[in-house]
């Protein structure tokens, strides 16, 4: 997961779950799953938590941090933890329901 790569695929998911859920109650439980898979996974990388390197190795990056803001496409040092990019990809995760929600109404249209 990364920030490039995330918001399509939210939206992506939030339309496949429009369209394959049964009703709401199952489109709701299955959109708090995503979520949670999408954040949870996302938050791992962000912070180079241990077990994420299969994931951005297989990119080509340099840690989890580098593949969740460069998403592999380019090289360099590890981006390095500062309060203003704590602060935005605080911002970015906070803006993962809006893409899901996107792709359930794009769905339902």
């Amino acid at each position: 997961m990364s920030f490039l790569l995330d918001p399509p695929m939210l939206v992506a998911t939030g339309a496949a779950i429009e369209r394959l859920a049964p009703d709401e109650r199952t489109a709701r439980a299955a959109t708090r799953a995503a979520l949670g898979v999408v954040v949870g996974v996302s938050a791992a990388l962000y912070l180079n938590l241990p077990g994420t390197g299969a994931i951005w190795r297989a990119f080509r990056a340099s840690s989890g941090r580098d593949f969740m803001l460069r998403s592999g496409l380019s090289s360099g040092p590890e981006p390095r933890r500062r309060p203003a990019l704590d602060a935005l990809a605080v911002a970015l995760f906070c803006a993962y329901p809006s893409w899901l929600a996107l792709g359930r109404r794009v769905a339902r249209r």
